[in-house]
């Protein structure tokens, strides 16, 4: 190992938190994966372009292909003088620095990802935008994007009465089509018996090592001005395809082919079957996820990392 590497093994190093959005649409989900272009892998190769060496990003919530994110939070870490170096002969401080200088780097990445994806010339530009940091900001070393968060919300977009009054071209890729019509009024009351702590096993695909069990704060559907559908789910934490199957079980209880004791049998006697399935993900979007003080960014980390039981 050569001097200066040693030197930069032992430099100081700086905690980098990053809040974005994205449209989830043409991406294969958050996690980087070999030959496929996913929000993760464009993000780090932006990230790289500015810092001129690789950056391993930890997000807060991941998220699978063509879901989107409204708000979501990544950090990672680079040493100090990387950090200081980011201003160059601007006045800026190194959070702004990096701001400015990502809007570039994002732009020039997501280019390379239009051409991964074989996106035809006269579309060219078709991916910028597709994902915009709103801040940028150095955190204590104790926040963790992941485990710090002390709850997440999602948003899910539904457009029923498909097959009697059609699509909506300008919803089509944010929300999910159902032919029949769904009543809210079912929906909202079934979702009811779902809030609180519960093994959610039967709406969830089961990671080893992990637990099933959430704390469920809210579920409610509402119908917008412009007849679609919106529901809102906020919890402590999601497990996998959570959200999505909680969703696709509601709209069986709308369209009234389940009814509510069917639903609260899910939860009482959780099991990992065949009757759930998943909503689609174009209707789904991360809407935002909640951190506590400085302060309790650790104890909060510390126990996320616990194992719950009932």
């Amino acid at each position: 190992m050569t001097a200066d590497k040693e030197q930069k093994l032992y430099e100081p190093r700086v905690r980098v938190r990053i809040d974005f959005a994205y449209d989830g649409g043409p991406f294969a989900g958050w996690a980087k994966q070999p030959g496929l272009v996913t929000v993760q892998g464009v993000l780090e190769e932006a990230l790289a372009y500015v810092f001129r060496h690789p950056i391993f990003t930890t997000v807060a919530g991941r998220t699978d292909a063509g879901v989107h994110a409204l708000h979501q939070v990544a950090h990672f870490d680079v040493t100090q003088g990387s950090w200081e170096q980011l201003p160059g002969r601007s006045q800026d401080a190194p959070a702004v620095a990096l701001r400015r200088k990502l809007r570039g780097a994002l732009s020039r990445a997501l280019a390379d990802a239009e051409a991964q994806l074989g996106v035809p010339s006269r579309l060219q530009g078709y991916l910028q935008q597709a994902i915009t940091v709103s801040t940028v900001e150095q955190v204590p070393r104790s926040f963790d994007a992941r485990f710090s968060a002390l709850e997440r919300s999602y948003r899910y977009l539904l457009e029923d009465r498909v097959a009697e009054r059609g699509a909506n071209p300008l919803t089509r890729l944010q929300a999910w089509q159902i032919n029949g019509s769904l009543d809210l009024g079912l929906m909202n009351a079934a979702a009811s018996n779902l809030l609180g702590l519960h093994d959610f096993l039967s709406f969830c695909k089961p990671r080893e090592g992990s637990t099933t069990i959430r704390e469920l704060r809210e579920l409610t559907f509402t119908r917008r001005a412009d007849g679609v559908v919106e529901a809102k789910i906020r919890a402590d934490a999601f497990c996998h395809n959570m959200v999505r199957t909680l969703i696709a079980s509601l709209v069986m209880v709308g369209e009234g082919k389940k009814d509510e004791a069917w639903l609260i049998s899910r939860i009482t006697s959780p099991v990992r079957d065949s009757q759930v399935r998943l909503a689609a993900p174009r209707g789904l979007a991360l809407a935002a996820i909640a951190y506590p003080p400085a302060s309790a960014y650790k104890t909060q980390s510390e126990k996320a990392r616990n194992l719950r039981t009932l």
